[in-house]
């Protein structure tokens, strides 16, 4: 089935503005950029924990966090997809099984769940705009 499909500054929206495009994309990346760090980290052990902490933050959350206040009301099943992405990219810095339980290491990590993360976003946005701090346009 073809669907049409729209991209505008970074989201990827369909006709009835699902978001299953944008989740399945931000998913496919996000896994891509997670398989090239792994292959940095094995390839060369001079990269320190902190280090590949930091390039797991700017290049795979940071993609994760990108026009989420969109994804409120997504399905669950959507959300489990992000979370699978975070999931991954925690047991990729802690070195964790992906049978071991992940709850823990988000926490020690600071982490919010993906849904967590969309209601802090919307929550912040609303909150700057009732006082005054958001950008004025």
């Amino acid at each position: 089935m073809l669907t049409s499909w729209m991209r505008d500054l970074g989201i990827f929206t369909d006709a009835v503005f699902s978001m299953r495009i944008h989740v399945q994309r931000t998913d496919t990346s996000c896994f891509a950029t997670l398989r090239q760090l792994r292959s940095i980290r094995r390839s060369r052990r001079s990269v320190s924990a902190s280090v590949y902490q930091s390039l797991v933050v700017a290049l795979v959350l940071r993609r994760l966090d990108y026009g989420n206040i969109t994804l409120t009301g997504i399905p669950a099943y959507q959300l489990c997809r992000l979370q699978s992405v975070m999931n991954a990219a925690a047991r990729s810095i802690t070195g964790l099984r992906r049978s071991d339980h992940i709850s823990d290491t988000l926490a020690s990590l600071h982490w919010l769940r993906s849904s967590e993360r969309i209601q802090y976003k919307l929550a912040t946005t609303v909150f700057r705009s009732l006082h005054g701090l958001a950008p004025p346009y």
